[in-house]
């Protein structure tokens, strides 16, 4: 479905949870801003509470393809824009050698060789050497597209500031070719950790959402959805196991997508409770440094005996992974 047909949240709503992705009221509104005014999305939040899965369930509920640029520290814009396969042009320079002689033969001078050679640089400088890597491909879509910019935080400042051209104007100029324009302006959905500050030039061309751990009852909403053999109060249990967890300081807090794969762990056990041999058997899908498997390991009797965490009052953010 086009994202012109969603008027309304709680369209929005609906398309995404046919996706399995239960959002909040907050997520459904920037949404729609979002489809609707033609701005880029930042999301940020710790890692593993649903920011990129956010991205894919809105391509999939828009009917958008998903094109995907992963961040890292030293990623340039050859890398993220576009490339020449020069391989395939000298390829193509040696099948074609023997018409390149014949018309440089038909020349009386060097100067005339090289104009009429560089006559010729269109047919190398073309759209069939152009490697497009995500933004390009993004830009030069026939059909409108998600842009996922996954941890935008790890790229380099320098990288950052490429970018804001790019969110303001869709358009980039190859100088062989020319100044290109999106012939569909995707939907930009930048993602971001927290593990540096962004520019507030950057913040000024989005529309901002922050998506925190989710409360007890989001968390075991999407568990019962992504995880459905698992028994009720199994589910219930492991859900505040994990919230419990994340009150401990620990050097990395368990993830909702490390909370499936435990819930997952369990149902291939047959686990019918969480007892003391099962919680410390399974606890490193859930923990994945030793420090942290240590501390916890020392709090097994009293992880199981607590009372349940109270849920977050106003959860900002939808329980996936």
């Amino acid at each position: 479905m086009h994202s012109s047909s969603y008027a309304t949240i709680p369209e929005i709503q609906a398309a995404l949870q046919a996706q399995k992705y239960i959002p909040s009221m907050e997520i459904a509104t920037i949404l729609l801003l979002c489809l609707q005014m033609e701005k880029p999305l930042l999301v940020e939040g710790p890692a593993g509470v649903g920011k990129t899965e956010l991205a894919k369930a809105l391509a999939a509920a828009t009917g958008r393809e998903l094109i995907r640029l992963q961040c890292y520290e030293g990623l340039d814009e050859t890398k993220a824009l576009y490339e020449w396969e020069y391989a395939k042009q000298l390829l193509y320079t040696q099948l074609l050698r023997d018409q390149l002689q014949k018309t440089l033969s038909e020349t009386n001078s060097l100067t005339e060789a090289a104009d009429r050679l560089a006559a010729e640089e269109d047919v190398f400088f073309s759209d069939r050497f152009l490697l497009q890597r995500p933004l390009l491909r993004a830009i030069m879509s026939e059909s409108p597209a998600v842009l996922l910019i996954d941890e935008i935080d790890r790229a380099d400042s320098e990288f950052e500031a490429f970018l804001l051209e790019i969110l303001s104007e869709f358009q980039v100029s190859i100088p062989e070719l020319g100044t290109i324009h999106a012939r569909h302006i995707p939907l930009v959905v930048l993602t971001s950790n927290n593990t540096r500050e962004l520019s507030e030039a950057l913040k000024r061309r989005c529309l901002y959402l922050f998506i925190d751990y989710p409360s007890l009852e989001q968390e075991l909403a999407v568990v019962r959805l992504k995880v459905p053999g698992l028994a009720p109060l199994l589910a219930r249990q492991a859900v505040q196991i994990v919230n419990r967890l994340r009150g401990l300081d620990l050097r990395k807090a368990p993830s909702i997508s490390e909370t499936l794969d435990w819930a997952k762990a369990l149902l291939t056990l047959n686990a019918r409770e969480l007892d003391p041999h099962t919680l410390e058997s399974t606890l490193s899908v859930l923990l994945k440094h030793e420090a942290d498997l240590v501390k916890t390991r020392r709090r097994l009797p009293h992880l199981l005996d607590e009372p349940p965490a109270a849920s977050h009052p106003t959860p900002p953010s939808p329980p996936n992974n």
